[in-house]
């Protein structure tokens, strides 16, 4: 019996060192996804963080950290973050190192908790236009209702959220009298609520979590996120569509096919890659532009103008469509006209170009008597022939020649009644006459 017990005893032993190897394994796989917000909070940014949330979900990660610096961006773009924040089931973590001002202040009010760097700051959140004015009514209406809703989806006080946005909520206590925004330091922050801690590293995030055996993965932006990210900036989106009106500009004024005309289409064709990635633009967009092309180009076979029109409002529309926020997009667009008409009338003015490739679709021929066109018969055996004026050449007039009354003009000087002229030139109906001396010439 006792044998049969101490076998017992050993077999449990056996299967409890077995299983240790395993249930540190199991303790292992509990994962933590580390996202980095470092850069301007633009379109492809969202795209950026959809992927990484889908990745961490099909994971089973057990959170979500985002360590945001970023001065903001996109005020859209942070909107369809914060969203994408709300929908997700995991706990999504804020690590504010260093800034989340603007869009990422949103950003971070929508994480379940928030924790700040010593030297951290969030806040000064109200909507500026690309002019770098503050936006219209409305605009500034809904950003504030946006600031409210991200600090209370965590029961979080909303009047410093609608603060930060609204500079006519004086917090004199925060340093955001009458007229100023509020933003927050660390300290403030916790005061507050609106940061559950001051910490000085990402791991001392994760230690107070609980978190600090987990697997900790960090994704990087890919190739074409990169890309959409860079392309989809509000400072690049303008740059990209006047680099690409001033290159067609250019290639206008330009024999052939060149390196102007390369560069219009490839910021083109970069513009709406990186907003398809972005996820802003769908394919009906691309093919509204192509259509655009294709109606441009039959302009110069087809007479009219409508096709042309018909092409322009087409790749304007496709532009606008494309770019997810219109009022923002038309803006860019009038920039990118402004920019092609002022290069257009410096390569006119001060290099006297011309339109090379409307010479195809224009007529650029004169119907002048050098490029041998003349309004009538050009009665060339005239040439050379003497006359006599019947009535003075004033300098027009009439002359007899072997009979034939032709009407003429002078070369230049008054002719009198009953000269003898020599017919010098045609050109079609004008005969042109001058005065010689019937002796002493040898004509």
């Amino acid at each position: 019996m006792r044998k049969m017990i101490g076998k017992f005893l050993l077999f449990i032993l056996f299967l409890s060192a077995i299983s240790i190897p395993f249930a540190q394994s199991d303790a292992a796989a509990e994962k933590v996804y580390h996202v980095k917000i470092d850069a301007a909070v633009e379109k492809g940014l969202y795209a950026y963080l959809k992927r990484s949330f889908a990745e961490a979900e099909e994971a089973g990660a057990k959170a979500i950290l985002l360590e945001i610096d970023t001065l903001g961006g996109h005020t859209e773009a942070a909107g369809q973050i914060g969203q994408l924040m709300q929908e997700t089931d995991m706990d999504i973590i804020a690590y504010v190192n260093y800034r989340a001002i603007s869009a990422g202040a949103l950003i971070a009010l929508y994480a379940k908790k928030i924790y700040m760097s010593p030297s951290g700051v969030m806040g000064a959140s109200q909507v500026i236009k690309t002019s770098g004015n503050a936006a219209d009514v409305k605009a500034h209406s809904m950003w504030v209702a946006e600031m409210k809703s991200a600090a209370k989806s965590h029961n979080r006080e909303t009047l410093y959220a609608e603060a930060m946005a609204e500079p006519s909520i004086p917090l004199s206590k925060y340093r955001a009298g009458k007229g100023e925004l509020l933003t927050l330091t660390s300290d403030e922050a916790e005061e507050v609520g609106y940061s559950d801690g001051t910490v000085t590293s990402f791991h001392e995030v994760l230690k107070l979590n609980g978190l600090e055996n987990a697997e900790i993965v960090k994704t990087n932006v890919t190739f074409t996120e990169g890309i959409a990210r860079f392309v989809t900036h509000p400072i690049v989106v303008p740059i990209l569509l006047s680099i690409a009106g001033l290159g067609l500009v250019v290639e206008l004024y330009s024999p052939g096919f060149g390196v102007a005309g390369t560069m219009a289409l490839s910021s083109l064709l970069l513009f709406f890659f990186g907003h398809l990635i972005a996820g802003l633009a769908g394919y009906e967009t691309l093919i509204l532009f192509i259509i655009g092309i294709v109606l441009v180009i039959l302009e110069f076979f087809l007479a009219g103008g409508i096709a042309g029109l018909l092409g322009a409002v087409a790749i304007v529309v496709s532009i606008i469509l494309a770019g997810g926020n219109p009022m923002f997009m038309a803006y860019s667009v009038m920039i990118a006209i402004a920019v092609a008409v002022s290069g257009m009338v410096i390569i006119m003015k001060f290099f006297g170009r011309k339109l090379h490739l409307l010479n195809k679709v224009v007529l650029m021929d004169s119907t002048d008597t050098e490029s041998g066109y003349v309004s009538n018969i050009n009665r060339v055996e005239l040439l050379g022939k003497k006359a006599v004026t019947i009535t003075p050449l004033r300098p027009s007039g009439t002359i007899d020649m072997e009979g034939e009354r032709i009407d003429v003009v002078s070369q230049g000087s008054y002719i009198d009644r009953g000269k003898h002229v020599i017919i010098v030139k045609v050109e079609g109906s004008r005969i042109v006459v001058r005065e010689f001396e019937e002796k002493g010439e040898n004509e």
